[in-house]
């Protein structure tokens, strides 16, 4: 109770609250409170040039909500959010409490006790086909973001003896971050998984040299930078999961329709022509729509292993400490 009484007399001390009351929260939330709370507050602060930093925040407190108010309008959004996220397949369900009272409760996406409705079930699940366009996507976001990464820590030490080596390398930093918000986006849209959507909270006291130190320290940053030369590797085996899978599949499928053009005979499986074998119009596109579905389940899966990836890597962590 006498943190809700406890009216903050800087802004890195209302900072240091809401990150408080925050804790055990969500990295990603974590960081996006604390950066448009952060944002408020020096806006309110520049507005009024000639109060002191206590009184402005005072008068926050009341208007803009005291650290613990702040943080639970927060949590509460996020239940919004993370109902947003989740399958279509989870349901509403109505649940008795002990008191007897009604509650809403969300089922969590559970696996069918059929396991043939599971397995036929992904071809409804958007979130598979999101993650197998990620994969295809990830071959082109992994070359760029590992070329630009090499490039630009390349370019970062080979500046160091100039002049600009020091500002070259603080605008490649900046733009290490905004990539992993861009990054962020993407996969939050088509992985489902909570990412930040405000960069990380960087202490704004002290000068520049302060700020830099700051950056060069944070263990995110060199996290980022790790995310980004192993998305080339990733998004190679990605990419080549994903294109195999769809055009093997699809090669089977078209089967009935290339024997039914006439150009069975340029269809070979096993040393035997499909004009020899007509019989094996039937495996084959049982086959091909079998590896659909298997396709498809091995993206919502590597959807869900590369989501916490760049969950560990791209979400700062340290704000929730």
């Amino acid at each position: 109770m006498s943190n809700i009484l406890q009216t903050p007399k800087t802004i890195p001390e209302y900072l240091e609250l809401l990150r408080a009351a925050l804790k055990g929260k969500d990295p990603a939330l974590v960081q996006d409170a604390l950066y448009d709370a952060e944002e408020y507050l020096r806006a309110e602060l520049a507005e009024h040039p000639g109060q002191d930093e206590a009184s402005v925040l005072e008068k926050v407190s009341s208007s803009y909500g005291a650290p613990e108010e702040v943080a639970e309008i927060y949590s509460e959004r996020e239940v919004a959010v993370s109902e947003a996220f989740r399958s279509p397949r989870a349901s509403i369900q109505q649940t008795q409490s002990s008191a007897g009272v009604a509650s809403v409760g969300v089922s969590v996406n559970k696996k069918p006790q059929n396991p043939i409705a599971w397995f036929f079930g992904v071809a409804a699940d958007p979130r598979a086909y999101a993650a197998l366009f990620y994969m295809l996507l990830s071959l082109a976001t992994g070359i760029f973001y590992f070329t630009w990464a090499v490039t630009g820590l390349s370019l970062s030490l080979g500046f160091m003896i100039l002049i600009i080596g020091i500002p070259f390398a603080v605008l490649f930093m900046g733009s290490v971050w905004a990539l992993s918000l861009v990054e962020g986006r993407l996969v939050e849209t088509m992985l489902g998984v909570r990412m930040p959507r405000r960069p990380a909270y960087v202490n704004q006291e002290g000068g520049f040299l302060t700020r830099i130190k700051e950056i060069l320290v944070d263990p995110r940053t060199w996290a980022t930078l790790l995310y980004m030369l192993l998305m080339l590797p990733l998004g190679n085996i990605y990419f080549n999961i994903a294109f195999i899978g769809l055009i093997l599949s699809l090669s089977f499928l078209s089967a009935p329709f290339i024997y039914f053009l006439g150009y069975a005979d340029h269809v070979h499986l096993f040393n035997t022509s499909l004009a020899e074998q007509p019989w094996l119009v039937i495996p084959m596109f049982v086959i091909g729509a079998l590896g659909i579905f298997v396709t498809l389940h091995v993206a919502r899966g590597i959807g869900k292993l590369h989501g916490q990836l760049a969950k560990n890597l791209l979400v700062h962590t340290s704000a929730n400490s």
